[in-house]
Parts: C-alpha cells; structure tokens; sequence
C-alpha cells in the first residue's frame, strides 16, 4: 500500500513503516502528524486518483528530529577580473516515519 502526499509544497510517495526526509515542518518532535493532502492512494489491488484530492484519505506521521542537509557549496569566479565569491547552504530537514495510510 502507497500513497502520494503532498508535504510542504512537494510531492512524496510513501510507504507504511518507512522514514523520509521532508522540508522542516513546525511540529515538535515525537508528535504525529497527519497529511490530509492526498493525490494517490493504492492498496493492493485498487488506486484511488483524486482530482486533485482523494476525499477521505489521510496519511498518519510521526516526527522523529529536525536536522540539516548536507552543505551545498556556491562558487562564482570571472577569470582575469578578480570576481570570486563563495556561499554555502544547508536545507533543514525534518525526518518522519510514516505509520498509517488511510
């Protein structure tokens, strides 16, 4: 069973029982949370297509912490100009585990 939920303006297909990587949500951890925003829903015969939402469907969340990405390095350079600038950046992260679909 899967289903494709759309979190914080992007779209994940999830599992039961797995953990996913998703931008940081305001919910603390060790909370549920619950997505109401389901595109897709599949079991394992049958898949529900919403348009655009599948109504009634919900998918249960809990968060496990809040951390950061990896860094992602920016650097810019114009040869013989004496133009170089370096930025870096990490993407904080929230990790949740997925325990129902419904």
């Amino acid at each position: 069973m899967f289903a494709v939920v759309n979190i914080a303006g992007q779209q994940f297909k999830v599992f039961e029982n797995n953990t996913y990587y998703v931008p940081r949500l305001s919910k603390d951890t060790d909370k549920n949370i619950i997505f109401k925003e389901v595109l897709i829903l599949s079991d394992d015969k049958n898949i529900k297509v919403g348009n655009p939402l599948v109504k009634g469907a919900k998918v249960t969340a809990k968060v496990l912490e809040h951390l950061k990405d990896d860094k992602v390095i920016v650097f810019k350079k114009k040869r013989r100009k004496g133009y170089r600038i370096f930025k870096g950046h990490r993407q904080q992260l929230t990790k949740i585990e997925v325990t129902k679909i419904g």
